[in-house]
């Protein structure tokens, strides 16, 4: 697996923006320290990490239409705010350009900028990795959801799905049904456990 990582991280350096590269590297760390966290296989969150971004060489524009030419289902909702669009796209290009197999790596990968109603482990660790990784600095609740990342996950994944929905409201910004929805199942398990709650091993 080591040599499979090094291959695909040299792949995706020619692919992407160098930016765009760094931020995909230190995903892919901060993946691996929530998989020792929480139990899960380093490699396989090191290469959801990884390949998370891989369509984001493609305006979103280019991909709607990459996404019509291989018949992958786009919603009216997608195309009237395709940026979403690269984790569906991304999960395809991920299989048929990088031959990952795996279908938890490619289902976290396609999941990674809505969210879903009751998301696996990989799912999970991706999306909060994907926002707290240490080269981010733009929200202003970055410190304190580093912190509970790694004392509850469920927590950590709805207060950033909340923050992402505040946020989007006051811009006056679209946003999607799956995001929306994905919210709704989480502030319910939420009510259910009695608020916050803190996830031990």
């Amino acid at each position: 697996m080591g040599f499979q990582i090094v291959k695909l991280r040299k792949k995706l350096k020619s692919k992407l923006s160098g930016s765009r590269y760094e931020h995909s590297l230190s995903v892919s760390f901060t993946c691996i320290c929530l998989a020792m966290r929480y139990g899960y296989p380093l490699a396989k969150a090191e290469t959801a990490g990884l390949i998370h971004d891989c369509a984001k060489c493609y305006e979103d524009g280019k991909i709607v239409k990459l996404c019509d030419k291989h018949h992958i289902p786009v919603s009216s909702e997608e195309r009237k705010a395709p940026a979403v669009l690269h984790a569906k796209y991304g999960a395809w290009l991920a299989k048929k350009q990088y031959h990952i197999e795996d279908e938890e790596i490619l289902n976290a990968v396609a999941c990674h900028t809505t969210g879903k109603p009751d998301m696996q482990l990989l799912d999970k660790i991706l999306y909060v990795a994907d926002y707290i990784e240490a080269r981010r600095d733009k929200a202003s609740n970055l410190t304190a959801m580093r912190k509970l990342a790694f004392e509850d996950l469920d927590e950590a994944l709805y207060q950033i799905m909340k923050g992402t929905l505040d946020y989007l409201a006051k811009k006056g910004s679209r946003v999607d049904p799956m995001t929306a929805e994905a919210f709704a199942f989480y502030e319910d398990q939420r009510k259910k456990k009695g608020g916050v709650t803190c996830q031990t091993l």
